[in-house]
């Protein structure tokens, strides 16, 4: 099949594009055709583009560099989609091979199908209008989702190359991309398009009616402060994709969407800016299952920073209700991970996010330094699948929480964490006291009312101070080597 081969980042862009629009117009003019009554005389496919680059020598301008290199000569490509999603990712990625390797990108058509359904997008409804007889055929005109070509096997290292196979220069194929872009809309609520590129998970409602109501305040005419286009948050997005504009830039109206009648299961919202950097929070719920599947997701969207905010369990006869715990290890007893990413494997605490999620606290709080430790400790996190572990036989458990120098218990941060390592996402972990069974302080109705109102206001003040210094940082600086596996793939 012809390929063409570029030496300019934007024009390789440009013609990606084209191919992958090309691809997704035939499918949908051909499925408009069947929904219509008109059986096609053949199968209707169309395959998803790739970039090709061949290098004779691993060379890179800067040793320091995490990404943007291949690790040793040979042939390395990458199926492409949604260039309308990764527009600005696709361009870096491009702009770094071409500098590393000055050798030209080739791009032309895989043979790697699109399945029809994500070629109709995230809010359409492929069997909503067809028949019975329609939908039993759909699979023998047309291409289905493939879970064979849709694994981690790159990104968990377990990849092996078959003869004559080119090696891989991102961590997720086309298909296995555009499947979490769907999840994404059935998990979340929100288009994967909304999503932003510093990230909150939490495990409470409580934080995301703070993080409306003071979206909302931003949106308002006149309470955004001295807010300036270029840096400004531009909009607001909630579950349904109801988008509301910043009153105080020229962002126009209101776009459409809709406020959903029942929440999904796990709500999304978008305080977004003009470049992607703004600040996407997500209300994960209880547990290391739904943590596995969310990171599992948003993983694609190649976010420069993801955050656990939530609630703990203090172990610490010295801690109190309401003290922050941020995490620099993690004992994992979560059971998600195991087979992509054994537990014996340390999850290193990287310096860039620890140093910025304490300053945001001492910033916050007022405390600094030495006193800063009144009201928060640095230690171990320990992550387990049981909510009711406190009734464990304590002999058994006290003793591996004690040895692994524990002070808070969750059910979400190791996961979140050890996904953000199994996927190059810089993470991090700050937690609030909400209980401490082992002192006798049970989370029981009525007893932690003053700290929900005390302390949910603050907790997300540090996590949107923290993501604000992420952004000053910059990406180039917070994607870390510590992150990068021996055989390491060139794309971010």
């Amino acid at each position: 099949m012809k390929t063409e081969k570029y030496k300019s980042a934007k024009e390789a862009l440009e013609a990606v594009t084209k191919l992958y629009n090309k691809s997704v117009n035939d499918l949908q003019k051909g499925f408009d055709s069947f929904a219509s009554g008109n059986i096609p005389k053949e199968r209707v496919t169309s395959c998803y583009p790739y970039v090709r680059i061949s290098t004779e020598y691993a060379t890179r301008r800067d040793i320091r560099l995490s990404y943007g290199f291949v690790p040793r000569p040979g042939v390395y490509e990458i199926t492409i989609t949604r260039p309308d999603i990764f527009d600005h990712y696709y361009l870096e990625q491009f702009e770094q091979l071409l500098t590393n390797h000055e050798t030209p990108l080739e791009v032309g058509y895989s043979n790697v199908p699109i399945p029809v359904h994500f070629a109709l997008g995230e809010d359409f409804y492929l069997e909503k209008d067809l028949s019975t007889e329609q939908i039993e055929a759909l699979p023998e005109l047309f291409d289905q989702p493939d879970l064979n070509i849709m694994d981690d096997e790159v990104a968990n290292g377990t990849f092996v190359a078959k003869h004559g196979q080119s090696l891989p220069l991102g961590l997720f194929t086309a298909p296995r991309t555009d499947l979490s872009i769907m999840r994404l809309r059935h998990y979340t609520g929100t288009n994967a398009s909304h999503f932003q590129n510093y990230v909150i998970f939490t495990n409470y409602q409580f934080y995301i009616d703070q993080f409306i109501k003071m979206s909302h305040d931003l949106m308002e005419k006149g309470t955004g402060g001295d807010l300036k286009e270029d840096d400004a948050y531009s909009a607001f997005v909630e579950p349904g994709n109801k988008v509301t504009t910043n009153k105080n830039l020229k962002a126009g109206n209101d776009e459409d969407g809709f406020a959903l009648g029942r929440m999904p299961q796990m709500p999304a919202y978008h305080l977004k800016r003009a470049d992607g950097n703004g600040i996407t929070m997500v209300n994960i719920g209880v547990g290391p299952s739904n943590a596995k599947t969310i990171t599992d997701h948003i993983a694609v969207l190649r976010p420069h920073a993801w955050l656990m905010l939530g609630h703990c369990a203090g172990l610490r006869n010295s801690q109190s209700l309401g003290d922050y715990v941020l995490a620099h290890a993690y004992l994992r007893e979560d059971n998600v991970l195991y087979k992509d990413l054994h537990p014996a494997i340390p999850i290193p605490a990287l310096s860039e996010i620890q140093l910025s999620l304490e300053q945001a606290v001492s910033e916050v709080t007022g405390y600094q330094g030495y006193d800063l430790k009144k009201i928060m400790r640095t230690g171990t996190v320990a992550t387990i699948d049981d909510r009711n572990w406190e009734l464990r036989p304590a002999v058994h458990q006290n003793r591996r929480l004690s040895q692994s120098r524990a002070i808070a218990l969750d059910m979400e941060s190791g996961t979140i964490a050890a996904n953000g390592f199994r996927f190059r996402v810089p993470y991090g972990t700050l937690l609030c006291v909400s209980d401490k069974p082992l002192h006798g302080q049970l989370k029981l109705p009525g007893m932690a009312d003053s700290f929900y109102r005390q302390r949910v206001d603050q907790h997300m003040q540090i996590g949107l101070r923290t993501m604000e210094l992420l952004r000053e940082i910059g990406p180039e600086k917070l994607h870390s080597r510590k992150l990068r596996s021996f055989n390491e793939v060139a794309f971010q």
